[in-house]
């Protein structure tokens, strides 16, 4: 019996829907608590999850012999081992006389929560499919999330009188059409009531002293980083980084154009307004607390690349979640509340999705050069592709080898993917047709699902060998797995 089997129960569909992320262990380890605690922590301090007792690592259900015994020590071991104690449920769940339990825990309120045990005190987060001991960064930013507080809120110990903000004031004046008023400072959250500048507060004045408020722009020869045609380095003022980004872009792009019987039509390669929301998007949503990041914009012949410190506020990843479905989080509301009210961003949280339509609404838009978003517990890239650019067989993204039409082999693949050629090919001809990720899993003989598919679906994915029926709910139970033409034409080869 497989966990597929307990999942045609509506009772079970209802409780797997609710999970964030999960973890299954086949038996409990009493004599072992920190080798599922640490997901406790984990799942606490991020945006909650399940572990589910009495399933193996490949989703085959083995069943626990004394749920009650389990559920009993489990209640023990959080009240010995956590501190403070995270807000779970314990659900039993039984399928033809085998039981599992369901260990649910909610995102907690009073973060950081730590394992407590074998002389240590740890709190762990989710990274992927792992729990992992929180670093330095993730610290900082656990305690401030348990003291509701953010990064951008934070007092400074700098006087407001000896600031100006006329940056600031004429950009309020072009976009919203009205004067500026200097009691807007405090309603905007860039002052405390005592007079001295918040975070946000620095990140606007005119002479912004944050040396993490910086932006690296470059435009790199070709198709990777190699040579660099042009760069430039700015730091202070996040409106004035802002708006060097945007003439950065306008500089390094082209616009090309078509000849009309009376006069000439614009067909910029890319979308002023998508570009806008992206840099908007990074300046305001990454993460402050990493002193030495900043804001990287790099420009190459087929796409714009941004990345910036801190992957999602949720600790989800954005390549596993729907745009429809990202929540509307903001890691710097303040931030985010002053760019709305500068006409720059809506609050909604629609700026993923918008970057995507406005970049579809450009003439040369074919659905290949769809904009990408990635996301890992460290960083958060957006990458734009040029709709006038010739080669749509180019690679999405900056690690996967940058390997075109022309130059793509058996051999590239064997390397990327750790196969040997009658292995890869072997794969792929498996997916001829609409597949599912199980089912390539069962041609190629191998049982973990999470490392088959971290190890090779997602490759061939980045490599556009793979496509996926569903690409934008990537991780949907009816997804399946096609060759795209570059695909075909590989095993042309």
């Amino acid at each position: 019996m497989t966990i597929e089997d307990i999942q045609k129960s509506t009772e079970f569909q209802t409780l797997i829907a609710e999970c964030t992320a999960y973890d299954y262990k086949e038996s409990l380890e009493e004599k072992k608590p920190k080798s599922w605690l640490k997901s406790v922590s984990a799942f606490a301090n991020t945006m909650g999850g399940s572990l589910f007792f009495g399933v193996d690592n490949d989703g085959n259900v083995k069943g626990l012999d004394d749920i009650q015994h389990v559920t009993e020590t489990i209640s023990m071991k959080i009240r010995d081992y956590m501190d403070p104690l995270p807000d779970v449920e314990m659900i039993p769940l039984e399928q033809e006389g085998m039981h599992v339990l369901q260990l649910k825990v909610k995102e907690g309120l009073y973060t950081p929560y730590y394992y407590v045990g074998d002389g240590q005190r740890v709190a762990f987060v989710r990274n992927g499919d792992e729990s992992l001991p929180a670093t330095a960064e993730q610290m900082v930013r656990l305690v401030l999330k348990g003291t509701n507080r953010t990064y951008d809120s934070l007092r400074t110990d700098k006087r407001v009188e000896d600031y100006s903000f006329a940056i600031l004031a004429n950009t309020f004046k072009e976009r919203v059409q009205q004067d500026w008023d200097k009691k807007y400072l405090l309603s905007f959250g860039l002052i405390t009531d005592d007079g001295y500048l918040t975070n946000a507060g620095a990140l606007f004045a005119d002479d912004c002293w944050l040396s993490q408020s910086r932006l690296y722009c470059t435009r790199w020869y070709g198709l990777e980083k190699s040579d660099a045609i042009n760069d430039a380095e700015y730091k202070g003022n996040i409106l004035l980084l802002l708006r060097e980004a945007m003439n950065f872009v306008k500089s390094n792009t082209k616009k090309g154009w078509e000849k009309l019987p009376d006069g000439r039509k614009n067909k910029p390669e890319y979308a002023e307004r998508a570009v806008l929301e992206a840099m908007v998007n990074h300046f305001i949503h990454r993460d402050y607390t990493v002193m030495g990041g900043e804001v990287h914009l790099d420009i190459y012949d087929d796409r714009i690349a941004v990345t910036s410190p801190g992957g999602m506020y949720s600790g989800q990843q954005v390549q596993d979640v729907p745009l429809e479905d990202i929540s509307s989080l903001r890691r710097n509301p303040v931030l985010a509340d002053v760019m709305a009210q500068l006409d720059y961003m809506e609050k909604r949280g629609s700026g993923l999705k918008r970057i995507c339509n406005e970049t579809k609404a450009l003439e040369a838009y074919k659905d290949d050069r769809r904009p990408v978003f990635k996301s890992s517990p460290s960083q958060f890239m957006t990458i734009i592709y040029s709709v006038d650019y010739k080669d749509a067989g180019q690679v999405a993204g900056q690690d996967t080898g940058n390997v075109t039409k022309q130059s793509l082999s058996w051999d590239q693949v064997g390397t990327k993917l750790g196969l040997s050629r009658d292995q890869v090919e072997k794969l792929l001809l498996s997916a001829i047709q609409a597949t599912s990720a199980a089912e390539i899993r069962q041609v190629m003989n191998m049982t973990n699902a999470t490392k088959f598919k971290r190890n090779y679906i997602d490759p061939l994915l980045e490599l556009r060998i793979l496509a996926m029926t569903q690409p934008d709910s990537p991780k949907s139970p009816t997804q399946k797995y096609y060759l795209t033409e570059l695909g075909k034409q590989l095993i042309k080869k």
